[in-house]
């Protein structure tokens, strides 16, 4: 639960904190803290006779871990610090003691912090880890994470593992230095851990280490299958940078065509580093307009590295039979700047969506151009609900009375998202430079769009 002032009630009740508390829950322990602090000066019910103007107790010594919670989190530093002094009765309240440590007031804060010494052990500092380390953002929170990089310098590898899998990425970050600093895994314990982390700060750290490990030690063996075979981008391509170090460069051959551009320019950089012409390369795989084998990955490839010239291997490919190769045909030639509108339209009406997405994206240039009835065809709700976001995607940036028609015919679209974005577009409508002021079907148009306007408004826009 996240609902401090809940938990602050339920706690002054009496409840037990292990049923109160998610105790595993950094936000829960953060969230009570600022709840009682704020409770305890506006509902002295909370600690009875404890209010902003009743003295503090010279003895807490008679309440039990519950209400010593609140007592840790009360508003009076002087309750605060008493607090402290009780608080080792009950190792269960640590966490309000790593809380402290970071207090505004000096004795409250310095006591927390002795307390915090003495009590911090490995097997606590596994669980305590991710609330130290948000407590650490705060002013003054650098001392617990010292205290907490200490304690877990004397972890195995095999307790620190616990915090590789912990689904806080700033516990993993932590966890994963420390291993790299203590040359606690192996390169290719490393490598695998980079390749299965979603988080991308682990994923340059790890891989960075397995590398720098593996030329240290003479042995890619164990790192690169890890790292190549890797679905994030960032790490397949540093295993493919590393193809050079280790003396492979023709195993970066096949990553030319890799789905990932960050992946193809490296690719294309250990290639060149060994005499190879990657533009070539490309231009030999894009001479069959029919082959189906083709991977899309060579198609816009040879765009990102060829020239204008190569836009004639390109514009066959637009008839492909795998949507992917006419995908990125449409985007190579883009990216050339040769997409010719009249040859690019009839893509608009393409089966695949990531073709119609890449050939609108091509088309908006020239939106203006292109016929406004042939568009306002294809957001009839009988077409693919792509060919229609196509179609609206160009006529919205043509602009004018033919984007206001299109976006009002739109607002009864069944795709939700569609009708909101032809409700946005209706909005921000103006007219365009020179409209008569007397065009009716521009007030018709409003008309059927009340909806979204007050009456003000729409007089206005009228």
């Amino acid at each position: 639960m996240r609902d401090g002032a809940a938990a602050a009630t339920r706690l002054a009740g009496g409840a037990p904190l292990h049923s109160t508390l998610d105790v595993a829950d950094p936000g829960d322990w953060l969230a009570l803290d600022a709840a009682v602090r704020e409770g305890a000066w506006h509902r002295p019910q909370f600690l009875p006779g404890w209010g902003h103007s009743a003295p503090p107790p010279a003895d807490l010594t008679q309440l039990g871990e519950s209400r010593l919670a609140l007592a840790l989190c009360h508003r009076d530093g002087r309750i605060r610090q008493e607090a402290l002094r009780q608080s080792a009765r009950y190792p269960g309240l640590l966490p309000l003691v790593v809380i402290r440590c970071t207090d505004w007031a000096e004795p409250v804060r310095e006591h927390a912090r002795r307390l915090l010494r003495e009590a911090l052990k490995v097997g606590s500092a596994l669980g305590l880890a991710s609330l130290i380390l948000r407590v650490g953002r705060r002013d003054r929170g650098t001392f617990g994470v010292d205290v907490l990089g200490r304690i877990l310098r004397q972890a195995s590898p095999r307790q620190l593992a616990v915090l590789f899998t912990d689904p806080d990425r700033i516990v993993r970050r932590f966890a994963y230095r420390l291993a790299i600093d203590g040359r606690l895994l192996r390169p290719a314990e490393l490598a695998r851990a980079a390749a299965r982390d979603q988080d991308i700060v682990v994923q340059d750290l790890c891989a960075t280490a397995a590398l720098t490990a593996a030329r240290d030690e003479e042995g890619y063996e164990g790192v690169l299958p890890a790292l190549l075979s890797a679905r994030n981008p960032r790490v397949r391509s540093a295993g493919v940078t590393a193809l050079r170090r280790a003396g492979r460069p023709k195993q970066a051959e096949p990553f030319l065509t890799d789905r990932s551009a960050l992946v193809r320019a490296c690719a294309r950089y250990v290639v060149r580093q060994q005499g190879g012409d990657p533009a070539a390369w490309y231009r030999e795989r894009c001479t069959a307009p029919n082959d189906h084998e083709l991977p899309p990955g060579a198609v816009i490839g040879l765009a990102e590295c060829g020239n204008r010239a190569d836009a004639g291997l390109l514009r066959p490919l637009l008839s492909h039979p795998a949507a992917g190769v006419r995908a990125r045909a449409v985007a190579g030639l883009r990216a050339l700047d040769c997409a010719d509108a009249k040859q690019m339209r009839p893509l608009l009406d393409d089966p695949a969506a990531e073709v119609v997405r890449e050939t609108a994206t091509a088309l908006l240039p020239s939106a203006k151009e292109l016929p406004a009835d042939w568009l306002l065809e294809r957001t009839s709700s009988q077409r693919l609900r792509h060919i229609r976001v196509g179609a609206f995607r160009l006529l919205d940036a043509h602009g004018g009375i033919v984007a206001l028609r299109a976006a009002v015919g739109l607002l009864e679209d069944p795709d939700m998202k569609l009708r909101t974005w032809a409700a946005q577009s209706v909005q921000r409508w103006q007219p365009p430079p020179g409209a008569r002021r007397s065009d009716a079907g521009v007030g018709e148009l409003l008309d059927r769009s009340r909806h979204l306007f007050s009456d003000v408004v729409l007089r206005r826009r009228k």
